[in-house]
């Protein structure tokens, strides 16, 4: 319960800081160009809100008199109101004369006002659209370089992992073998491991390994791989070999009962010998399967597994085990990792340094999750769509400041590029149709508008219903 309740904290204020940021986007170029905005809530408040106040500091700002409250106690419009709403799924801003969610179709049948969205020329309505999805990207690049400058950047060079890595078997019908170290791809060096590894390695036609000190090149077929394959199969393609010691035991789980020990070795699960995580985890990945279906009896007799464990505290003695995994095949141990076997390198960055580092790591990560959302169109894409619940399991189970920046980063950059995909409803569709307007010079008419915005609600509202129901398949797996 305590992991859930960090995770939920860290991905609400994530999510809370990139909603209002994003809705103050739109704030801002409609109040630049004399647009009422009526509506300022984080999260939605159908029926009920948590709290909400109106207030006039824009005219305030721009040094004009605050306006004055009438005999009954109203302003003479409503000017903002300011909010936050009980349904977490986002946030929005009302502005005056605009076809949104709210389906005003009183206002909008109403004679146009000077300063309402729809009265303003088409250049500044597009900004107003497109303000949300600037301030997501250009918040994500200031973070990352944010980041560089407070925590620098902390890498294990590729080459000094000597354990090397493991390979599954149709990396190793190309060519690949157990220890060798990728260092190149189509003559790129790699600096350290990590996902652009991959995404390099899926493209190239020719991949340098270091093989026993020598470097040897190998020739990838023709066509490149999936990338998404190469990240979900049974073993994966490529993955740091990690012998699989202990790292920690946590308390009351099954192997801190069974007398599992930090340094100890698992050596066999259920019968199966291993030697690495790599190892241990398809293993875990096999079992998930067998489980799909099964009763309650069936699962509780197929959690009951029996391991192998070699004892850090005595030579050569290895004790058999039988413990049941918890409901996340889980027995309660964390594993080691990289930097209890190799040296990372730390780089520091000055403010002037970190802020076009931090722009250019902002723009690659940008560029491989563009590259990647290919694959939400094959068949195990598409169940890898998830909502808050994927999202929120990206968070650390204990609170890092880093980390959470990071994903921060990420879910800005995330949320910038979906908002912009031209779906009626989405920011991206209005500015799609303000562009068509700017091009031919002639406005939508507004029941067009209309069954628009309702045409990409419904495939929103579609979208969501199926990232949850995978969020839900996953947990109750």
């Amino acid at each position: 319960m305590e992991i859930f309740l960090i995770r939920a904290a860290q991905l609400i204020l994530c999510l809370s800081i990139l909603i209002v940021l994003h809705e103050g986007g739109h704030f801002f170029f409609a109040k630049l160009f004399g647009i009422r905005v009526e509506k300022f809530f984080l999260f939605f408040d159908w029926k009920f809100r948590f709290f909400s106040t109106y207030s006039n500091w824009w005219r305030r700002l721009r040094g004009k008199e605050p306006l004055q409250k009438d005999e009954k106690g109203n302003y003479p419009y409503v000017g903002t109101e300011y909010g936050i709403g009980w349904i977490p799924l986002g946030g929005y801003v009302k502005i005056s004369g605009m076809i949104d969610e709210s389906m005003d179709r009183d206002q909008m049948q109403q004679q146009p006002q000077p300063w309402e969205f729809r009265t303003k020329p088409a250049w500044q309505r597009l900004l107003v659209m497109l303000g949300g999805v600037m301030v997501n990207f250009v918040l994500a690049l200031l973070i990352y370089s944010a980041i560089l400058f407070t925590w620098g950047e902390s890498y294990i060079p590729i080459r000094d992992m000597n354990m090397g890595f493991t390979y599954n078997e149709k990396a190793q019908t190309i060519g690949f073998r157990n220890g060798d170290i990728p260092i190149s791809a189509d003559g790129e060096d790699f600096r350290d491991y990590n996902t652009d590894v991959l995404r390099s390695i899926s493209t190239a036609h020719e991949v340098t390994v270091l093989r026993d000190g020598k470097e040897v090149r190998i020739h990838m077929p023709d066509g490149g791989q999936s990338l998404l394959e190469m990240l979900q199969g049974e073993r994966p393609f490529i993955a740091p070999y990690l012998p699989s010691v202990v790292d920690t035991v946590m308390p009351d789980t099954p192997a801190d009962k069974q007398g599992i020990a930090k340094g100890d070795r698992i050596v066999a699960f259920n019968g199966k010998p291993i030697d690495s995580w790599t190892d241990y985890d398809v293993q875990i990945r096999q079992l998930s399967q067998s489980l799909e279906g099964a009763t309650t009896n069936d699962s509780l007799r197929k959690r009951t597994v029996t391991i192998a464990v070699l004892k850090a505290d005595s030579a050569g003695r290895c004790d058999s085990l039988t413990l049941v995994l918890n409901s996340e095949l889980q027995m309660g141990i964390g594993k080691t990792y990289a930097l209890r076997y190799y040296k990372a390198v730390k780089e520091e960055y000055g403010l002037l340094e970190s802020i076009p580092k931090g722009f250019s790591y902002g723009v690659k990560v940008f560029c491989g999750y563009v590259s990647d959302l290919k694959y939400l169109f094959t068949k195990e894409g598409a169940k890898s769509v998830g909502s808050f619940g994927a999202i929120g399991s990206m968070f650390p189970t204990s609170w890092d400041w880093q980390r959470f920046w990071e994903l921060t980063a990420f879910i800005s950059i995330i949320l910038a590029f979906m908002n912009v995909l031209p779906i009626p409803a989405l920011d991206g569709g209005h500015a799609l149709f303000l562009i068509i307007e700017l091009v031919f010079r002639r406005k939508f008419s507004l029941k067009f508008q209309e069954r628009a915005q309702m045409i990409g609600m419904f495939i929103l509202l579609a979208l969501m219903v199926y990232a949850i129901g995978n969020d839900i398949f996953r947990f109750l797996l």
